[in-house]
């Protein structure tokens, strides 16, 4: 999909068009109240307050119609510059102006507002010369999303729309978004029964049903075992800790309001755990360990909670709740390269047999204007930041520097992933830190007998398995390859009274070799089961009639195509044995 905030035309069209959907509002709404209006990636959005009236979908068709009727009166659009006093006059009944006027550098600010007919709003502009031009556009949907962000601050209403310039552009657009709608990880998690959320459970707590689980199992035992290969060590870890445990790593400083609030047990305050490190640092420190012993490798698949905005929720992709993919490396200077280069070897070598080709590098800096944020060590940050930057150069790899995106304790290397739908996130991560260790006294034995502080990388191949399934979902439209298929053979007997003897013989044999497999004994149309064998999206679907009994055979159709074919049962068991073994895709 195209992205409106690198379009200066379609930017402007839509920034217009985000006033056009204010004007609209506030004829339908008097009493509505505006804070920012942006464009953004795919169109734009207004965060209103609406006072007591919540909005729905259904209210939109309303909202555009009153957008047309303005866009066919074709007032222009003047735009005024005004002083910082006429300002605060002007909109002197609005808190939310106000707020965004009073925190304007009066002496280097040029305040601006822009006039189409009865309604003015604040804005740097630039806009569309008449709301006439404003004839091909769509809002999408509304939702919560709070002042300034902040889950503090009390909530307001979100709707987002989309404008283009040819009514071609907009329909060939609304044919993408429908498209995504059906690759929507929510849409097939219900439909493949892969999970189920329950508000009375709570937001943002999903629950994996069992087919959601078996790729759940799939995923871990695949990423395991590639890191048993490369002398990772697994421990299990408790999923909430001493508050004092991250006030000694920092944690709780820089991270608290992510946090569920803290418990109070027996004279001891607990919270639920956002990350593992602190754990991880633990389990190192347990021991005295020599240079001989590094690099020591931790891994885990550990439960982790953080304190999401509701509006942020979304299925499995960002919850409350979720398992990351961690593990933390604690090695001596001098492994750092080779250490750094084996995780990203790892990542490379994952998204090549799962298929993952739209992916790109960031380096993860930090602001050094920030003093709040970042650990305060300009020594540490500069040797840290120049000891990847090293490394990534002498890889090869092609990556962008972000500044201000690195952890509060080190830089790091994100893998940013370009979903089929929504917009782009992280999914893999490798971080260094010479911050941790110190706080934890961390040490070993180095070669000269002295003791030296380790540096940790902290890594995550699939980020959160949870996010990671969501993804992988999407990328497939949910027809998983047949290693992680809940249900990988599906065994449709055409007439139950001849077939399914013979078809209950293949089940068990099919079984015993722990092939997970579906036996469809119902008295339905054969039509009707190879239908639903597809839409349940199973790789193969086995069907049984005359000639395989008579001739103790299988004849099998594998999913997408139509073509069906016939092999003898043993030579069926090792296509299948093989393809999962090979990972085939």
């Amino acid at each position: 999909m195209i992205n409106i905030k690198e379009n200066e035309k379609l930017s402007i069209l839509n920034h217009s068009c985000a006033h056009l959907l204010a004007q609209a509002v506030k004829h339908l709404y008097p009493k509505a109240l505006f804070w920012v209006g942006p464009v953004i990636e795919d169109g734009f959005y207004y965060d209103i307050d609406l006072g007591d009236i919540t909005l729905t979908e259904e209210d939109l068709p309303a909202i555009e119609k009153e957008m047309k009727k303005i866009a066919k009166d074709g007032k222009r659009i003047i735009r005024q510059e005004i002083s910082k006093e006429e300002a605060l006059e002007k909109f002197k009944n609005d808190p939310y102006k106000l707020d965004l006027i009073n925190r304007m550098d009066e002496e280097s600010t040029i305040i601006s507002c822009y006039t189409q007919g009865d309604f003015t709003d604040l804005c740097r502009g630039p806009h569309v010369e008449s709301v006439k031009l404003l004839k091909y556009f769509k809002l999408l949907k509304v939702s919560g999303a709070y002042w300034k962000g902040d889950a503090k601050n009390h909530m307001l209403q979100r709707i987002y729309g989309i404008c283009f310039e040819t009514e071609e552009d907009l329909n060939n657009y609304l044919q993408e978004l429908e498209e995504a709608k059906e690759r929507d990880h929510r849409k097939l998690g219900k439909d493949l029964g892969i999970f189920m959320t329950s508000d009375l459970v709570g937001k943002g707590l999903p629950m994996y049903l069992p087919n959601g689980y078996i790729i759940w199992e799939e995923l871990e035992n695949y990423i395991k075992g590639k890191e048993k290969k490369l002398g990772y060590k697994h421990v299990l870890t408790p999923p909430l800790g001493n508050v004092e445990l991250y006030k000694t790593s920092g944690h709780w400083d820089h991270y608290k309001d992510n946090m569920f609030p803290k418990m109070e047990v027996e004279g001891e305050e607990f919270v639920l755990r956002p990350m593992n490190c602190p754990h991880h640092m633990m389990i190192y420190g347990n021991e005295i360990h020599s240079y001989r012993d590094l690099p020591i490798r931790i891994g885990e698949i550990a439960r982790d909670c953080r304190f999401e905005a509701s509006g942020a929720l979304k299925g499995i992709e960002r919850a409350r709740t979720f398992c990351q993919n961690d593990a933390h490396l604690f090695v001596t200077d001098e492994q750092i390269e080779s250490e750094f280069k084996l995780v990203v070897n790892l990542i490379l070598e994952v998204y090549k047999e799962l298929g993952i080709t739209n992916y790109r590098f960031e380096l993860s800096l930090r602001d050094p204007l920030d003093k709040v944020k970042y650990y305060p060590d300009d020594d540490m940050w500069n040797n840290a930041e120049n000891t990847l930057r090293q490394v990534l150069n002498d890889i090869g790899l092609d990556y962008v520097e972000k500044i201000g995106e690195a952890a509060f304790y080190g830089p790091k290397l994100d893998v940013q992933v370009k979903p089929a739908v929504g917009n782009e996130y992280t999914l893999s991560t490798c971080q260094l830190d010479f911050c941790l260790p110190m706080r934890f006294n961390l040490n070993y034995i180095a070669k000269d007998g002295t003791k030296k502080t380790p540096v940790v990388l902290h890594r995550a191949i699939f980020g959160s398995l949870d996010r990671f399934i969501a993804y992988y979902i999407e990328e497939t439209k949910g027809i998983l390859p047949l290693w992680l298929s809940p249900i990988q053979l599906n065994i449709i007997p055409v007439n139950n009274e001849y077939h399914l003897e013979y078809s209950n013989k293949i089940y068990n044999l099919l079984k015993e070799e722990n092939i997970r497999v579906n036996l469809d004994d119902r008295n339905e149309k054969l039509g009707y089961k190879m239908r639903e064998s597809v839409l349940k999206k199973i790789p193969y679907a086995i069907i049984i009639g005359n000639k395989e009994v008579e001739d103790e055979t299988i004849s099998f159709r594998h999913l997408g195509t139509e073509e069906t074919k016939t092999l003898k049962i043993d030579e069926f068991i090792k296509l299948i044995k093989d393809e999962i073994k090979n990972k085939v895709r």
